[in-house]
């Protein structure tokens, strides 16, 4: 009894022992600065794990187990922060905890462009601006991007950053969210759809989400696209061509444009488009993943947002009469 009992308080001096190194031993830090989020709502298990998978720890069960014995894992603060050192465990919760945040953010909109994007990010003054001078080209390099052209390659969504951070960093975060969220849609994706690769799931997606007034119109309207590619019709949207006239484009689609012969527009060529047209969010990339199954060939605007759908041409005429006419 009295071995069992000396085995006990060795084990336990060696327990806390080993706390209290891994509570005070500073964490390398994968790079500097290194940034991170907390997602609101976030449990404190899946807080340690995004922390393991960002680099910051080789096991998250110790952070979990600090958090609990110091009565803390319910006091976790939502938010970007920013590391430009190394630090213990112990600083690291009570930064998450008191909410030493960074306060700088940056929204991308979905249905931007690329061109939109730049802009937003060069006016932005929080950021140092070190793709001023870059050509988009230039750009995708440097964030490490495998494709050619950098339409539709960033995820829309609120990004925070600490101040005097490089909009390249913003440009790789945007691009790396992106090409894990589309391979997740494309790994749940409807089975037979007539799109073969996970960039032409992209480039539909830009189609839908600028075609969509409406959120409850989204499924329709890529199910009406998926329908058209898979009987070889041509697409005929004309956000696709307000594309291809680029700076041509005054405001007022004429009928010759509808005419003009670009790789963009679907009026006069079939198929996809050869890259997106804008950055998709993620409702889009579902829609155009999982489109509502329906017999609709056509849509056309009702005037308020909303599109009126039609599985035959006689009945997209009259449509067309009544609510454009």
């Amino acid at each position: 009894m009295r071995r069992l009992v000396t085995l006990l308080i060795v084990l336990v001096l060696l327990a806390t022992t080993a706390l209290g190194y891994y509570v005070h031993h500073p964490l390398p830090l994968p790079v500097t600065p290194f940034e991170f989020d907390l997602k609101q709502g976030g449990s404190l298990k899946s807080v340690a794990r995004d922390m393991r998978q960002a680099g910051l720890f080789g096991q998250d069960w110790p952070f979990v187990w600090l958090a609990r014995l110091s009565g803390k894992s319910a006091q976790l603060k939502a938010g970007n922060y920013s590391l430009d050192h190394a630090i213990s465990p112990q600083e690291l919760l009570e930064i998450i905890t008191k909410g030493e945040v960074t306060q700088r953010q940056i929204s991308i909109i979905e249905g931007w462009t690329f061109k939109q994007l730049r802009a937003a990010l060069n006016a932005n003054p929080d950021v140092a601006h070190d793709t001023l001078n870059l050509t988009d080209a230039e750009i995708l390099q440097r964030i490490g991007a495998t494709e050619t052209h950098p339409e539709g390659l960033f995820f829309p969504d609120t990004y925070y950053f600490a101040a005097g951070s490089s909009d390249l960093r913003i440009f790789k975060r945007a691009y790396q969210i992106m090409q894990q969220r589309l391979q997740e849609a494309w790994l749940a994706r409807a089975p037979d759809l007539p799109l073969q690769t996970p960039y032409q799931a992209l480039v539909l997606a830009s189609i839908v989400e600028k075609e969509t007034g409406t959120p409850g119109d989204r499924a329709m309207i890529a199910g009406v696209f998926v329908n058209r590619l898979r009987k070889d019709m041509l697409l005929q949207t004309d956000p696709t061509v307000i594309y291809g006239l680029g700076e041509k484009f005054d405001g007022n689609l004429r009928k010759r444009d509808l005419l003009a012969d670009t790789a963009y527009n679907t009026y006069t060529r079939g198929g996809l488009t050869p890259t997106p047209i804008a950055l998709p969010g993620m409702a889009a990339l579902q829609a155009t993943l999982h489109p509502a199954k329906t017999d609709a060939l056509y849509f056309v605007a009702r005037g308020d947002g909303s599109s009126e759908f039609s599985s035959n041409l006689n009945a997209h005429n009259r449509a067309v009469n009544q609510y454009q006419k």
